[in-house]
């Protein structure tokens, strides 16, 4: 049992991330009944869809599970108290001050953890009075932090810097991505990408095949001026480039971005005019499976690979 497992009571110290658009309760209950700790996005839902799948979540696992809540969401408050009256006993923040809900959340006996980008703002988390934070890596899909600091790099700067325990994110999918990360000071791992590639997840089918099929440099961060996101290539980022080459303003991006392009390509599978967010590792995943599946490779490659750690000795 490590720092994670014991914060959370679960098996292994794997959190699946809470991914708009990707992950409701199908995929939550999946990852929580399979040992790891399962999220719930509350990001793409509203109010009360929420409310259904924090429900039904319950009734499909008697293990922990938590919600992810980006504290810029417009129904915050209603979202906050939703979590509450369901008795939700762990809570991921991320997008906005930890400060704003942490100690209402924890007045509450609720397990909080926040997701950072930078030493900086893991520090002002740990301040604020979080369980535990999320270091993510500009590898990572959807929105990102400014720094553009890769994981290899964030997770050891953060460990210097907190004592609380640490969740490394970005670009990891693999048992030896997870070794990786517990080596460089990590105590557990969250992962997104390949999560959204299972059969679970509620991403469209056409978006798990673009998925498999995304391979190295297919991904770009872009869209810096609004809120740096890492998405696949298709004819929606070509339309930003394009764009991008007349100088726009963050109004002219806002335009052109337009409303519910994620949902239209994630949740609704349009390949080509949708919002495909998606991390680096894409390019390592080439299959779609259950979650178990999933949980059971990740952990046997990670006991074979220590097993042998006397192997990398000089």
């Amino acid at each position: 049992m490590n720092k994670i497992t014991q914060l959370f009571n679960i098996k292994y110290p794997i959190i699946q991330g809470g991914m708009i658009w990707n992950s409701g309760y199908k995929l939550a209950s999946a990852v929580s009944n399979a040992g790891g700790l399962g999220l719930i996005g509350a990001g793409s839902m509203y109010p009360e869809v929420l409310r259904e799948h924090i429900q039904k979540c319950k009734k499909a696992t008697d293990k922990p599970f938590g919600v992810n809540v980006p504290m810029l969401y417009p129904n915050i408050e209603e979202i906050i108290q939703i979590i509450i009256e369901e008795e939700v006993k762990i809570v991921f923040t991320s997008a906005g001050n930890p400060k704003t809900w942490t100690s209402y959340l924890k007045e509450r006996d609720i397990t909080v953890v926040h997701v950072v980008s930078s030493s900086k703002f893991a520090l002002k988390a740990q301040e604020a009075g979080v369980d535990a934070v999320v270091a993510e890596g500009f590898e990572a899909g959807g929105h990102n932090g400014r720094e553009e600091t890769t994981t290899f790099t964030l997770i050891p700067m953060v460990k210097e810097q907190i004592s609380i325990p640490l969740i490394a994110a970005g670009g990891i999918a693999t048992g030896r991505g997870m070794l990786a990360a517990m080596v460089l000071g990590a105590d557990g791992v969250q992962m997104g990408s390949r999560f959204a590639a299972s059969f679970e997840s509620s991403a469209h089918d056409n978006f798990k095949k673009t998925i498999i099929e995304t391979k190295e440099g297919d991904t770009q961060l872009t869209l810096k001026e609004l809120a740096p996101v890492r998405l696949i290539k298709n004819k929606f980022y070509n339309d930003i480039q394009e764009l991008y080459s007349r100088c726009p303003t963050p109004e002219d991006l806002k335009l052109l971005l337009g409303r519910a392009r994620a949902k239209k390509g994630m949740f609704e599978g349009d390949l080509e005019e949708g919002e495909l967010e998606i991390g680096q590792i894409a390019g390592l995943i080439n299959k779609i499976d259950t979650v178990d599946v999933v949980i059971t490779e990740i952990i046997d490659e990670y006991n074979s690979l220590l097993n042998n750690f006397d192997s990398l000795r000089i």
